[in-house]
């Protein structure tokens, strides 16, 4: 992962399975998680993006 991939890790979860993914199932997984809590929407962004 790219440094600039982590930073949106951390501020915008959504946005970093976007450009990584795009629109797809990931992402909706994404916002949703973001929605509910942050932590949550973090730590699948940065197991989705690890993969």
């Amino acid at each position: 992962m790219s440094i600039l991939t982590i930073i949106l890790c951390i501020l915008i979860p959504p946005l970093a399975v976007f450009l990584k993914h795009g629109l797809g199932t990931e992402f909706l997984i994404s916002l949703l998680l973001t929605l509910v809590g942050w932590v949550p929407g973090v730590i699948y962004a940065f197991y989705v993006n690890s993969k």
